[in-house]
């Protein structure tokens, strides 16, 4: 008898960026993050090779990351920082992992205490 093999079953993984706080406020465009995404996704050490396999999508203030192939919630944090950088906005907002499979773009807490003003 020969060996079974198994076949791998396509496992589709959804990433979901969450542009809400700053796209309320008009500093961030979420279509421009989504054509940014489009445009930088490295699939197969290519940019510009995402096919079928990767599918990114925009809901509202939602980006999702759709992806059949394996995929790294690290890298689209990456993107994320860089496409901030590149608008000059890291210095007012940071990307927070709020569950196992969402980024979040949040505001830096900036406490400025009344004694520090008096001193």
């Amino acid at each position: 008898m020969a060996p079974k093999t198994k076949k791998a079953k396509k496992v589709q993984k959804k990433f979901v960026l969450d542009c809400t706080h700053p796209a309320e406020d008009k500093i961030l465009d979420p279509a421009e993050f989504a054509t940014y995404l489009n445009e930088r996704i490295k699939v197969g050490g290519k940019t510009g090779n995402l096919g079928t396999n990767v599918i990114v999508q925009r809901e509202g203030f939602k980006i999702n990351v759709l992806s059949d192939i394996p995929f790294s919630k690290r890298y689209l944090k990456y993107l994320t920082k860089k496409y901030l950088k590149r608008s000059n906005l890291r210095d007012w907002l940071r990307v927070v992992a709020s569950n196992a499979s969402t980024y979040e773009l949040r505001y830096f807490q900036i406490n400025q205490d009344d004694e520090e003003a008096e001193d």
